[in-house]
């Protein structure tokens, strides 16, 4: 009997990464597309992954593979969905022996060969890299990540300011200078959250299709990036009782103090100082967007090789910056020199104390925000 056919790549196809919502929507096109038009549910195995422990994981994997080893039901061409698996990476139901078997069944069934009229994909939120499944999968299937940008980093608006935009397009809004920017520092990283708010918008706007500044802060919902950049304004307004109570909030939340520091408080005390300093020695456009980014453009590149860049290369992540113009003349250059410095000393203290990191982040806003008598 001769060995069986090899799959094909092109036939196992696998979606993953922290952005649950494009992990879903690209699982689902492929599905969709894949599926014979007249089949109906019958032209699909879908098999929810979400597994309780190792020994459910294990069952599912099971399943999956008996999926794949069974013919169509009614002949032709057939698509087996591993939907929202949980057990692939390192942490819950993926660290036990039985997932990590079940999974290495399934990757055998492929290696030996799939049917020529068998699909396979899987989504999934991540797989553990450091294991032999994932260099095995690697060689037999096509793989497309979906990750969540790292709010934390500068630049980070980049990419989500760039599916927004070609979300509005697809629905035929266009934004005021600035608009769109402050849509995205008020969603996030939240891809579902974003594309809700501007469906949210084009219903608002009806025959009118272009939305300002005041459309965004009236309609757009509040996520956690929102509740951060919301936190951020309360220190850009240097107002010490608001902050407070946004970083209260947030703790009761659970958020990690750390997080809040890298993603809300450096942000903002960067970009203030960022703009006093450039505002000391430069003129700068301050009346609108497109202004302001033109006269950061027309500046010796002396005085802004050190200014944050978008992750493409074409110019100035500016927007953060912008919105720091009219707050800068709440503080000194010094005081944002020091308050930097404060932050720098606030995470070394919540990385290598015990203190309490509410504390450690409460005496930092204060030191921050709390105006000095003269």
């Amino acid at each position: 009997m001769p060995p069986p056919k090899k799959t094909a790549a092109s036939q196992v196809n696998v979606f993953i990464g922290s952005d649950e919502a494009r992990v879903k929507e690209a699982a689902l096109m492929l599905v969709r597309r894949l599926t014979p038009p007249d089949a109906g549910d019958f032209g699909n195995d879908v098999i929810d992954g979400t597994a309780d422990n190792s020994e459910h994981a294990g069952n599912i994997c099971g399943n999956v593979c008996m999926a794949l080893q069974t013919l169509p039901f009614f002949g032709g061409s057939k698509v087996v969905w591993l939907k929202n698996a949980n057990f692939l990476g390192e942490s819950g139901a993926g660290r036990g022996q039985d997932a990590v078997n079940g999974f290495e069944r399934i990757l055998d069934v492929i290696e030996r060969g799939l049917g020529s009229d068998v699909s396979f994909v899987i989504s999934a939120t991540g797989i553990d890299k450091r294991r032999s499944a994932y260099k095995r999968i690697t060689k037999i299937a096509n793989i497309e990540v979906f990750d969540k940008p790292d709010t934390s980093r500068a630049g980070w608006e980049g990419p989500v300011l760039a599916m927004a935009s070609q979300k509005a397009k697809e629905l035929g809004i266009t934004f005021e200078s600035g608009a769109l920017e402050l849509l995205v520092q008020m969603a996030g990283d939240d891809t579902r959250q974003m594309e809700n708010e501007l469906e949210k918008i084009d219903l608002y706007l009806g025959e009118r299709r272009r939305a300002g500044l005041k459309t965004v802060q009236n309609m757009v919902s509040m996520s956690r990036a929102g509740v951060l950049w919301d936190l951020g304004n309360a220190i850009g307004k240097r107002d010490l009782p608001r902050a407070l109570e946004l970083l209260g909030t947030l703790m009761y939340q659970g958020q990690n103090a750390i997080g809040l520091l890298l993603a809300a408080i450096v942000p903002r005390v960067r970009s203030l100082l960022l703009i006093k300093d450039l505002g000391s020695r430069h003129k700068l456009n301050k009346f609108n967007y497109t202004g302001f980014c033109s006269s950061l453009e027309s500046l010796p590149s002396t005085a802004t090789s050190h200014l944050p860049r978008k992750k493409d290369g074409t110019g100035f992540n500016a927007y953060p910056m912008f919105l720091a113009l009219p707050e800068a003349g709440n503080f000194t250059l010094e005081e944002l020199h020091a308050g930097f410095k404060a932050c720098l000393a606030a995470n070394s203290k919540l990385v290598t104390s015990s203190l309490d990191p509410k504390l450690v982040l409460e005496r930092l806003l204060v030191g921050l925000l709390a105006r000095q008598s003269r």
